[in-house]
């Protein structure tokens, strides 16, 4: 039975490992040598990784790769991805040097306004707190003067406060919604230090301040890219009826949530690799996002197609709250990197290409499963990690990967094939 611990966080590194592996594994010497194999051998580097969170003990790798040939407003970028699953960037890969040969993509940032929220509970009169507010509001600026004034140099800065009553769902429950710009930052903790300097100075007796914090809702933050052709160069056959379905298979994920989640997943596949990559932070771009697919009322796409005139058209509109600045984009030796590869962009071009590789993504599965089915493709990038599982030999490989060439591919099929070479002695 593991043991619990009082003071985990105080212990020494080496420490911390000793205790996981004599308390949590069997053979701790095999659980201590996978730990450290992780380490990075220079120190200084090792040591800036250990301080980005608490209780650090090794590294968790996953593959850095690159997409190149992503034509943007007329602009060739090279673009990092942080992904583990193995057809993502060849999907990407191939989508956007596809589309580089049709124009490329187009992509415009709509707006950049983000959001905060001071929550609290008032008892008395309405007509009392909106004359409270509006003699307030005034002084509810000056009082972020000091923390908003570089962001001012930038262009950013406080854009407006707003009373909102909440009263019908919630009693006695109203806001102050405070609207951002952020420049290339992301802007967190810039907005939350606003957010709780206001609510300092707009409490009072009959005012209980439940929270103060920015909300990863930002609809308002939104970024539009789109492709387009004669769907006559869209397939090399088939073209109007493989057109057709790829419309027909956007339109049932407006309607059918189920294939929608599914649908925006893959959308994801592409946006959160880029986020990693760049050093953002992709768990409030996922709940946004996923947010936004719902504002409607019922989940839907985030992608449209339309087919008119024998033109092809294929887009997306998403809220991306991203920075160039700030954060671990400033610290993690491979964010910098990343950001450098793609020409140092400001905020608004790495929104838009963001939410390009989401389009690509999204335009590659959706054209994989109107005609060949997704399987295909997946499971031939799948079938080399199914071999390295199997420890097969590099000659192994060789035959395997040729074996399957026209074959349907499963774990079991390739285990059942790889158990027969061995058992005949083939090669």
């Amino acid at each position: 039975m593991p043991k619990t611990i009082n003071g985990f966080s105080k212990l020494s590194k080496d420490a911390k490992i000793q205790w996981i592996a004599e308390h949590m594994f069997t053979n701790a010497e095999d659980a201590i040598t996978v730990l450290k194999q992780y380490w990075n051998t220079d120190d200084k580097l090792q040591k800036l990784h250990d301080d980005f969170v608490e209780n650090t003990v090794s590294n968790f790798y996953l593959p850095f790769s690159i997409v190149p040939n992503v034509l943007i407003n007329n602009k060739v970028y090279a673009v990092p991805m942080v992904i583990e699953e193995s057809s993502v960037v060849a999907a990407a890969s191939l989508t956007t040097k596809f589309w580089s040969k049709r124009g490329g993509f187009k992509a415009e940032v709509i707006s950049t306004v983000k959001v905060g929220q001071v929550h609290f509970l008032y008892d008395g009169t309405k007509a009392d707190l909106k004359h409270y507010f509006e003699d307030k509001k005034p002084r509810l600026i000056e009082a972020t003067n000091a923390i908003t004034k570089n962001m001012r140099k930038r262009g950013g800065g406080i854009l407006d406060i707003e009373l909102r009553d909440k009263t019908e769902q919630l009693a006695q429950y109203y806001q102050l919604h405070i609207t951002f710009e952020t420049a290339d930052s992301m802007g967190a903790n810039f907005i939350n230090t606003c957010l709780e300097t206001i609510a300092q100075e707009f409490k009072r007796d009959d005012i209980q301040i439940i929270m103060s914090i920015l909300s990863n809702y930002v609809p308002n933050c939104l970024v539009r890219a789109e492709v387009s052709c004669k769907v006559t160069d869209l397939y090399k056959d088939n073209a109007d009826e493989n057109a057709q379905k790829f419309l027909k298979a956007v339109q049932i994920a407006q309607i059918e949530p189920y294939r929608a989640v599914t649908h925006n997943k893959g959308i994801m596949n592409g946006i959160d690799a880029v986020v990693i990559a760049t050093g953002n932070d992709f768990r409030a771009v996922e709940a946004g996002v996923h947010a936004f697919a719902a504002r409607k009322g019922t989940y839907q796409s985030l992608t449209n197609c339309s087919i008119e005139n024998g033109i092809f058209k294929f887009w997306i509109e998403v809220p991306l709250a991203l920075g160039t600045v700030g954060g671990l984009t400033a610290l993690h030796p491979l964010s910098k990197f990343s950001l450098e590869m793609m020409q140092h962009p400001s905020a608004k071009e790495l929104m838009q290409i963001v939410a390009v590789i989401g389009l690509a993504q999204n335009f590659a599965a959706l054209k994989a499963l109107t005609t060949t089915g997704i399987q295909h493709g997946h499971m031939k990038m799948h079938l080399t990690n199914i071999i390295k599982q199997l420890k097969a030999t590099e000659t192994e490989t060789l035959w395997l990967m040729n074996y399957f060439k026209d074959k349907t591919i499963s774990h079991n099929a390739v285990r059942e094939a790889y158990q027969l070479l061995k058992q005949t002695n083939a090669l």
